[in-house]
């Protein structure tokens, strides 16, 4: 209820949870959230430092000290919310490496792709495929792709679904056979694979049959290669947003267990896996003739209705004042990820928030800085 930001609600069952446990891990993360988001961050405080004093489990050391971290940083609190913000990365690094994410980690599957792709001199260019294809939303992690997803997702007309594995059926050419290989295969085999992309996007719940479909994955990038050989007339919107803002959002973010998790739990750790990134997909971007369209955050805070317009003209679709309403979409749909509750609000300009936390963030900044001038940042 906190995250749709139905905040009566959250507290009623907030107050309930704990007077049954006043200890209890979830119920007092929920009452914690809720008590940031109605701007009473010293309240989350009290009822957070109670449950840390605890014996938790690192899932609930992880929250919780993130939460601790929102809360301290809401009063300004900076160093000690970076202190946090530590702890709950660090509890979540001890869980990862107990569940294991594999023997490559995301920063070396995305370094590989580079490295293979780099090394094809005749990637296929001439295929057509006149099936529908979907547009595809990129970037990186909190880079805004939730944000723009329910703004599209708010057009009669357009379906959306986020962060789903509807290229699962493809992902051996990423994972095991290689992209040479990929690049070889024939007709026969992409009509396959384009199928069975259908069918999970059909198995996710959407109706995308007479519809602009947008597929939005921050980390589907790497998918690239793929995307072109399966639908060479895609559409490809690529998220923009500040570097510094990019990696210190994801290292003070409580992400689920996965392996691009992992890469976020430490802040050179997630600096390095951002370049590694951005230099395959950019590498792929150059070189595949699929049709994309750069949308900077910082731009769309700034003018919602251009942006918006110049985004449908891209796509084709008409521009609706209900787009500006995305916020009642999202609510209305759902939203997973970590940007449930900034998505639910109205629209707010999340800039320059590292600034905040320069002095931590200096050892990282000569890693970004080739991306923050390439793409157009002032250092």
């Amino acid at each position: 209820a906190s995250r749709r930001g139905d905040l009566d609600i959250a507290q009623q069952y907030g107050e309930r949870a704990l007077a049954l446990d006043p200890l209890d891990p979830p119920g007092a993360a929920g009452m914690a959230r809720t008590r940031i988001e109605q701007r009473r961050p010293e309240q989350a405080l009290v009822v957070l430092d109670k449950v840390l004093a605890t014996d938790l489990r690192d899932e609930n050391l992880a929250n919780l000290a993130s939460l601790k971290g929102e809360a301290l940083d809401r009063l300004g609190r900076f160093a000690e919310a970076f202190a946090a913000y530590s702890v709950s990365n660090e509890a979540t690094s001890r869980r990862l490496d107990r569940l294991g994410t594999g023997s490559e980690t995301h920063r070396d599957f995305a370094e590989r792709l580079g490295r293979e792709f780099a090394a094809i001199n005749d990637w296929p260019t001439d295929e057509t495929d006149e099936s529908p294809a979907p547009a595809f939303l990129i970037g990186y992690p909190r880079s805004g792709t939730t944000l723009v997803e329910n703004v599209l997702a708010s057009i009669p007309g357009v379906a959306a679904l986020e962060e789903r594995p509807t290229l699962a059926a493809g992902d051996h050419y990423l994972r095991k056979a290689g992209l040479a290989r990929l690049a070889k295969a024939d007709r026969d085999t992409l009509d396959d694979l384009r199928k069975a992309y259908w069918q999970a996007v059909a198995a996710a719940g959407i109706d995308a049959v007479g519809k602009l479909f947008v597929d939005k994955d921050p980390l589907k990038g790497l998918y690239l290669p793929l995307i072109a050989r399966m639908f060479p007339n895609a559409k490809i919107i690529v998220m923009r947003r500040d570097p510094r803002d990019v990696v210190w959002s994801c290292f003070r973010a409580n992400f689920a267990p996965t392996p691009a998790a992992a890469e976020f739990t430490g802040l050179e750790r997630a600096a390095r896996h951002y370049d590694t990134l951005m230099r395959s997909q950019e590498a792929f971007l150059e070189a595949l003739t699929l049709s994309r369209h750069e949308l900077p955050y910082e731009a769309l805070v700034a003018d919602f209705d251009e942006e918006t317009k110049r985004l449908c003209n891209f796509l084709g679709v008409e521009w609706t004042e209900q787009m500006r309403d995305f916020a009642r979409t999202a609510r209305r749909r759902g939203v997973s990820t970590m940007s449930a509750s900034q998505v639910s609000k109205p629209l707010y300009d999340g800039s320059r928030q590292w600034q905040r936390y320069d002095e931590q963030l200096g050892p990282i900044l000569p890693i970004l800085a080739p991306w923050v001038e390439r793409f157009g940042y002032a250092a």
